[in-house]
């Protein structure tokens, strides 16, 4: 085996480790996309997953930096050659990507490609992505041995999806199955102390006049059976830390579920953040459920076309933003709005974990949730 062989064989094993490791799917795809580069020695490559809307839910570039990613825009949409590859299963190997009939156009900022050699990613008879690659160093450019060493690393690409896949279908469903378990216990327990306390309830109101002794012993048995109830309450909800935060960083617990929202709703759902100080049980909780509360909120009540979800630290706060595009309303505004939105429920949340929470929004110009909580240290 010569020395390149070897180095092939490196940057390939490579690629297999990062399916099979702990990184997110992210991780993995922007792996297996940097060793196809390098592999086929390209100036360029490129690896897109469809979402359902036109575009994509997942566009990595290699090759290019920040800079010009922001120079070139917006993600592209599932039109042209990128839109022939989601639906046809072959490879597509070019001398001149502009020959191709499906060729429309790029932006002005877009680097100029010549040679190009694309790979659907398969799983089964479903296309769940394309890896592409352009402009080889090569004299000659792509080869049919590339276009295999290729094909392998597309099939890297496909376990790693069709597991992260798999991973969220057991997530909703352990969600499902923790719903269900939470139902039972609050009629096992909860409802039926519930309707103890109101039959005792209404004898002590009947024997108010009657026998007013009586009735203060009865009442007695209401105090009684009411703080039974709250501490049952209580048990039930001390045990529900989110599934999404058992062994995950904030930022990646918060992402899982963007993404999870993203898929599921209308509405376009983005996160943006990274690592951040680690936090007490009671704050992780805390700012993860201020999130949830301010997304539902947006997609239940704001007609929202798109969520931003951001997550950083500053000045020894963790801060958490969730701003969305919505029909707004008036924070300051009593009745049925400030009470449908959840806003006493997260301010007290705030309180709880010696937070700051605020409020900025106004009718028509959709609605921004700032949550501030000093971290542990």
């Amino acid at each position: 085996m010569t020395g390149i062989e070897r180095d092939e064989l490196r940057e390939v094993s490579a690629a297999v480790l990062a399916v099979t490791s702990h990184l997110s799917v992210r991780d993995v795809l922007q792996t297996i996309l940097t060793t196809a580069r390098r592999l086929l020695d390209a100036r360029y490559a490129a690896l897109g997953v469809p979402d359902n809307k036109g575009s994509f839910r997942e566009f990595l570039a290699d090759g290019i930096s920040d800079e010009q990613w922001a120079a070139i825009g917006p993600v592209p949409r599932q039109h042209g050659l990128l839109g022939l590859m989601l639906c046809d299963p072959n490879p597509v190997r070019l001398a001149d990507i502009r020959d191709h009939p499906k060729f429309g156009w790029w932006p002005a900022a877009h680097p100029e490609l010549t040679d190009f050699l694309g790979m659907p990613i398969v799983d089964g008879e479903e296309i769940l992505g394309e890896l592409f690659l352009a402009n080889s160093r090569r004299p000659g450019g792509f080869t049919a041995a590339d276009e295999e060493l290729l094909r392998l690393l597309a099939a890297h690409a496909a376990i790693a999806l069709v597991n992260a896949r798999l991973y969220e279908r057991s997530r909703e469903l352990s969600i499902v199955e923790e719903r269900n378990r939470i139902a039972r216990e609050l009629h096992d327990a909860v409802t039926q102390k519930l309707f103890s306390l109101r039959l005792t309830a209404d004898a002590a109101a009947s024997l108010l006049r009657e026998d007013p002794d009586r009735a203060g012993a009865v009442l007695d048995g209401v105090r009684k059976l009411a703080a039974e109830a709250t501490e049952e309450l209580r048990a039930i909800v001390v045990g529900q830390r989110p599934v999404d935060l058992t062994g995950d960083d904030l930022s990646v617990a918060l992402r899982k579920q963007v993404d999870l929202l993203d898929r599921v709703h209308d509405a376009e759902v983005r996160f943006a953040g990274r690592c951040v100080p680690r936090l007490s049980d009671d704050r992780l909780e805390g700012v993860y459920r201020v999130a949830q509360e301010a997304m539902h909120n947006a997609l239940r009540h704001a007609e929202a076309g798109r969520i931003d979800v951001n997550l950083l630290c500053r000045n020894g706060y963790v801060v958490l933003e969730v701003t969305d595009d919505g029909r707004g309303f008036d924070p300051l505004a009593a009745g049925e709005a400030t009470r449908r939105l959840g806003l006493a429920s997260m301010r007290e949340r705030a309180r709880t974990l010696s937070g700051q929470l605020t409020v900025t929004s106004s009718p028509g110009a959709g609605t921004t949730v700032r949550l501030a909580v000093p971290t542990d240290a």
